[in-house]
């Protein structure tokens, strides 16, 4: 434990920020450059929060990476306005919505001012709905470069646990896992692997500690906050906020089984995630049946700061909705499924034995599907992913290799299920016989066709973003006729909730008739997000999470120059 962690409570500050993921570390970052006395609270031992456990994508249009990869015209920011505007509609006011377009890309740039992380274009990842009006196909992601973590020295230990492990100095980037879920069907898939392996020999060799995707957004914001002398107190947990007169004047906070009260004279911000963890308001507000055990959102996310602003009398929105995914839940932990979906050889069907989706869907709108099933008696929970042989042979499946048998206790626990036949599987997951054979045949012929009449699978292109080139005629497409079969089951889960706390274009909190909570601010997963109920593209959770921390703390400091 280093002396940084040995953090003293005090007893007033200008702004207390809590939680340390990408919203509030962000937050506490530009409030320090503006002059602030700042102190960010977190309520785990680590930071970077679900940041941390994220691909690490950023959706910002118009974003300077963007702009060095030659991928930003002067269409751009009209077009970005219009898929927003297209896509969101109503549910989130447009001036929100407008803000974080107009304002997304000078957050980029203060980030490369005051942190080592970098950013770079993911080449070809679609945004999510590119067909929409201003929907763009060659997508407008960026990533975060991979990073020598040293400098951090012994804070690194504080970074938050990764969602899956890997190898120290295994370099994975968003770009390099569309290439090997492909397993050899590419020569691109090996190469990645090849290249990725040697580069770990010689950081390893060079005394390097390489991190990327989440980790290393997180890494250099938190280096940015050590430049920047922000405090961080860990293991202090947000219990209540302090009301005075109808403004909230600080926080209080549990640490180390005692309970302190912080005044904060300029305003607090809350950036502490959502409350997937929280099963009590899972049940309360999100589409049932639902779980804790579904979501890859950090343990530590339950929900405190969205209660404590609805103590305060905050008005709430999106509570129904999430970061869903189609997730496979293995014994050692749930698996968010990406690539595995959209591959050829693979359906998903319901408790009837029929496909009801196109399974290539970007995530948040597979669920939707899901849960659709509720509403019509046919349940989709759990659902079941038909494959076979062949697609085990060839692709990259849950983390495991082309060819790699499945682990004895999946099949053990039955997530997954196997059989020489799809009349016998289609028992084994109780489903009906003839439905299950008659949705594989008429797959099977969509297949040799190329042409999805149900669903249309395999036309967006999105859809062919994490699907296979060297297939024809549709690369999302191919028969499931190779034994023997498997069925992997399928359910709702997460990367965190949607819904919390309402606020308006400066990240400032509002109550149900509209008014401005004085001196609270939300950005992240504990306020309403400004993608309403869909998913403009990978990073569109990271990007609205770091733009309204930053605008928040801009806010506060705007206010402290100007009181009137």
């Amino acid at each position: 434990m280093s002396a940084r962690d040995e953090v003293t409570l005090k007893d007033t500050v200008d702004v207390v920020v809590v939680g340390a993921g990408g919203a509030g570390m962000t937050a506490a970052l530009a409030a320090a450059r503006n002059g602030l006395d700042v102190l960010l609270v977190e309520k785990s031992s680590y930071f970077g929060g679900s940041t941390a456990r994220s691909g690490g994508g950023v959706w910002i249009p118009g974003n300077y990476a963007l702009v060095k990869a030659g991928q930003v015209d002067e269409d751009d920011a009209a077009a970005s306005r219009t898929y927003l505007d297209s896509i969101v509609g109503d549910v989130v006011p447009k001036l929100r919505r407008d803000t974080y377009l107009d304002r997304g890309p000078e957050v980029m740039e203060f980030l490369k001012e005051t942190t080592p992380v970098r950013f770079t274009w993911v080449p070809e990842y679609a945004d999510y709905l590119p067909e929409a009006p201003g929907g763009r196909a060659r997508g407008r992601t960026v990533e975060a470069i991979p990073l020598n973590a040293k400098f951090l020295g012994p804070e690194l230990d504080r970074l938050h646990p990764p969602y899956g492990k890997a190898p120290a100095n295994l370099i994975i980037t968003q770009a390099d896992y569309r290439k090997i879920s492909l397993g050899t069907r590419t020569i691109k898939g090996p190469l990645v692997l090849i290249r990725a392996t040697l580069m770990r020999l010689l950081t390893l060799l060079l005394g390097k500690k390489m991190y990327a995707m989440g980790n290393a957004i997180a890494i250099g914001l938190r280096k940015g906050l050590i430049d920047a002398d922000v405090p961080v107190s860990y293991d202090t947990e947000l219990t209540d906020l302090v009301i005075e007169n109808g403004r909230v004047v600080g926080v209080k906070v549990l640490k180390d089984g005692s309970s302190t009260e912080i005044r904060a004279t300029r305003g607090v911000i809350l950036g502490s995630g959502g409350f997937e963890k929280n099963l009590e308001m899972r049940e309360k507000f999100q589409p049932q049946p639902t779980s804790i055990d579904w979501t890859t959102g950090a343990p530590t996310n339950q929900g405190g700061g969205i209660l404590a602003g609805i103590a305060a009398g905050a008005q709430i929105d999106l509570m129904d909705d999430s970061w869903w995914g189609p997730t496979i839940p293995l014994p050692n932990g749930p698996w968010f499924c990406l690539a595995e979906r959209n591959l050829p050889g693979s359906i998903i069907v319901n408790a009837a034995g029929k496909r009801y989706m196109n399974e290539a869907l970007p995530y948040v709108e597979a669920v939707h599907e899901i849960y659709k099933g509720e509403e019509t008696g046919i349940t989709h929970v759990p659902s079941w992913m038909i494959i076979d042989q062949r697609y085990r042979n060839r692709y990259l499946f849950a983390g495991l290799g082309p060819r790699q048998p499945f682990p004895g206790r999946w099949l053990k626990e039955g997530v997954i299920r196997k059989a020489s036949s799809i009349a016998k599987l289609a028992e084994q997951i109780d489903v009906p016989v003839d439905a299950l054979t008659a949705t594989v045949e008429r797959f099977n012929g969509f297949a040799v066709t190329g042409v999805d009449e149900d669903f249309g699978r395999g036309e967006s292109a999105y859809d062919q973003y994490y699907s296979d080139p060297t297939v024809k005629p549709n690369p999302s497409l191919h028969t499931i006729d190779q034994g023997p079969f498997y069925a992997v089951k399928i359910v709702p889960g997460d990367l965190g909730t949607k819904g919390g706390l309402v606020t308006d274009e400066r990240a400032r909190v509002l109550r149900a008739d509209g008014s401005v909570i004085e001196g609270l601010y939300a950005a992240g997963n504990c306020s309403s997000a400004v993608m309403g109920n869909t998913y403009a593209g990978p990073g569109a959770t990271i990007g609205p999470a770091m733009t309204f921390g930053y605008l928040a703390a801009l806010d506060i400091a705007q206010t402290a120059k100007d009181p009137a």
